[in-house]
């Protein structure tokens, strides 16, 4: 009881209250979508209130839980993340063209946003483990072999955005380790070509079309590029203080697709207006901040490599979804993190800020 009072008076509740705060806008705009759509059962909404009180359980069980145990696991989580990504291929459900999700008992399993925390902890823990040699051309080498495998097993479902966020999560944690600038220039080059090769032998034309519309967004507005306009139509729509929560125009008369998921951010923007998106925002720097600050009493390399590459993470998510509902990327159907549907996204999200609770926690007692 002496230790779980001490745990409790260490833990960062400003950290939990901010993600607490974007998990209750999330399910504020997925009940305003449920009733547009005329489900009167809630079942969407009812689905994500059931994954994040999961979520929110395995938060306090992992920020209870010792760090050094999840990281002395690696090499059977990273084997575990491989044959889950294979299953998946061969025993997975399709959904939107993408093979990447376990059917259980009715609910969607998608393995790839747990395979995202799996990299971390590989990324970091191998990294703080070569703190002498960790600049040298041979650990960049080594990193990206043992990262490719969860990369093409995702891109081969086809999930092209979560290849790229797997991909980006290793330039990111190359970075952080402060390889030489000529291995990224080296890296950019390469990307090129094999974007190049992908674009001519691997996309499919509405993939080709995303990425077009983004150039052109005025040219086929009721094709590829209407799900952009509508989102875009929607962000502008909500104005200062926004249309109020059931009466956007865009996400209750269905004009906006996937308002749940990928287009969320449109959702508050059009009913909650920019002090709804400044809110947003704040309470990401609110959480991107206390764990950077946290690094600051932090002498362990690889809890410092894991909480900045899950700021990383969440930062890139944001980024990229954001930037998909104004316009600015291709949609590649990147969750919004803590508010979007989805229970896999929120209970992984909710599970790398419990380690970063545990990190905190320990920190401090040491400190």
């Amino acid at each position: 009881m002496n230790k779980l009072i001490i745990y409790l008076k260490n833990f960062d509740w400003i950290l939990f209250s901010a993600v607490f705060l974007l998990l209750c806008f999330g399910l504020v705009e997925i009940y305003s979508i449920a009733l547009s759509q005329g489900s009167a059962d809630l079942l969407n909404f009812k689905k994500q209130v059931a994954f994040i009180i999961l979520g929110l359980v395995l938060l306090f069980v992992f920020a209870f839980l010792d760090y050094n145990i999840i990281k002395n696991s690696i090499k059977y989580l990273y084997v575990l993340a491989v044959a889950l990504l294979g299953a998946v291929l061969i025993f997975g459900s399709t959904i939107r063209g993408t093979k990447g999700w376990f059917n259980l008992f009715g609910l969607g399993l998608q393995p790839v946003e747990f395979v995202k925390i799996v990299l971390i902890i590989l990324l970091a823990y191998f990294f703080s483990s070569r703190a002498i040699k960790i600049r040298s051309l041979k650990q960049l080498v080594i990193s990206g072999l043992i990262s490719l495998p969860l990369v093409l097993l995702t891109f081969i479902q086809p999930d092209f955005g979560s290849a790229v966020l797997l991909f980006l999560i290793w330039i990111f944690m190359l970075a952080v380790a402060g390889f030489n600038k000529k291995y990224f220039i080296i890296l950019t080059l390469a990307a090129l070509v094999v974007g190049a090769s992908l674009w001519t032998f691997s996309f499919a034309d509405y993939q080709k079309q995303r990425i077009l519309t983004l150039f052109h967004p005025d040219t086929q507005n009721l094709v590829e590029g209407y799900n952009a306009a509508q989102a875009m139509i929607a962000v502008g729509s909500g104005k200062i203080i926004g249309r109020g929560v059931g009466f956007g125009s865009q996400s209750q008369l269905k004009f906006l697709p996937e308002a749940q998921t990928d287009f969320i951010f449109a959702v508050v923007s059009e009913e909650f207006g920019f002090f709804g998106a400044g809110l947003i925002f704040l309470f990401f720097i609110v959480i991107i901040y206390r764990c950077l600050a946290a690094t600051r009493k932090i002498n362990n390399d690889f809890a410092i490599f894991f909480i900045l590459a899950v700021v990383g993470l969440i930062f890139m998510e944001m980024f990229i979804n954001i930037s998909m509902n104004i316009g600015i990327l291709p949609i590649v159907g990147i969750a919004l993190p803590f508010l979007s549907y989805g229970g896999s996204s929120v209970v992984a999200s909710l599970i790398m800020i419990g380690i970063i609770e545990n990190i905190i926690i320990k920190s401090k007692i040491n400190y």
